[in-house]
């Protein structure tokens, strides 16, 4: 019986969906039993003093501590899934970064240090609002990502990033339009979206907006993810999130079985190659 290590997110990560990302983690332990793996399951917060012995490792966690540790059990030749590498790529410092760069159409975003609030001017945008997120990690708290429509409030947002201890922020062009949310896991049929705000209800290929993702999260290495699209009102689709293992909440039984597919694939490539 292969032995697989499995690493549960810490709860500052999961803000509002504590519940959501524990639900679909064990339901991937569940679907991993019943086709005869052994799993260990781990705690993120422990990751740095416990001794991880498994070579196969699944994991939700998303700290940087925990997550450079990750990355050195993957440079010893584990397979670790997501890579550590594509967590990293999908904090936002990154993640902004990395888009642009393989073509897929993102909003206008800078990132500034905290100090240099007055760097980046609103009209620096094509828009009357824009959006201050946290820089690093995905949001832990609902303040993480604000929208603001005046120099003085943006100002004012990133000086209480600042007393939060947060060094970093990404300042984002505001797009109108319907704002879409997808899952997906990599090299499966699995993917589902559905209306976070759909005001307009514009037209838009669906077909585009799977492709887009499956850009997205491999030009930033990740192969169990979700994301969100902002649709304007033309049907143009841009980018404007990939999240790291996200809760897949409403298709939780759905996604675990194409996850546990993933993982199984990924383990009998794994062999192979050794």
């Amino acid at each position: 019986m292969i032995k697989i290590a499995g690493i549960r997110r810490h709860v500052a990560y999961s803000p509002n969906h504590i519940s959501n990302d524990t639900k679909i983690f064990l339901r991937t332990v569940e679907k991993l039993n019943d086709k005869g793996f052994d799993i260990t399951i781990y705690e993120e917060q422990d990751l740095t003093y416990i001794d991880i012995k498994e070579s196969i490792i699944f994991s939700m966690a998303q700290g940087m501590e925990s997550t450079l540790k990750l990355k050195e059990l993957e440079k010893e030749g584990r397979l670790i899934i997501n890579s550590p590498q594509g967590s990293i790529n999908s904090y936002r410092v990154n993640m902004v970064r990395i888009l642009p760069e393989n073509g897929i159409p993102f909003p206008k975003s800078f990132v500034i240090k905290v100090e240099e609030k007055e760097k980046i001017k609103f009209k620096d945008f094509n828009s009357r609002k824009i959006w201050i997120k946290r820089g690093d990690v995905h949001a832990v708290h609902r303040e993480d990502v604000t929208i603001v429509y005046s120099e003085e409030e943006k100002e004012n947002i990133i000086s209480e990033f600042a007393r939060r201890g947060i060094q970093k922020v990404v300042l984002q062009e505001h797009l109108d339009g319907d704002v879409v949310k997808f899952y997906s896991v990599a090299n499966t049929n699995f993917f589902h979206w559905f209306y976070l705000n759909g005001i307009n209800h514009n037209p838009f290929d669906i077909n585009l907006l799977r492709e887009l993702g499956n850009e997205s999260a491999g030009a930033i290495g990740l192969d169990v993810y979700g994301g969100d699209a902002i649709i304007s009102r033309d049907g143009t689709i841009s980018i404007i999130d990939i999240n790291d293992w996200p809760s897949f909440a409403p298709v939780r039984e759905e996604a675990s079985s194409s996850i546990a597919e993933l993982i199984v694939r990924k383990i009998n490539n794994f062999f192979v190659e050794r």
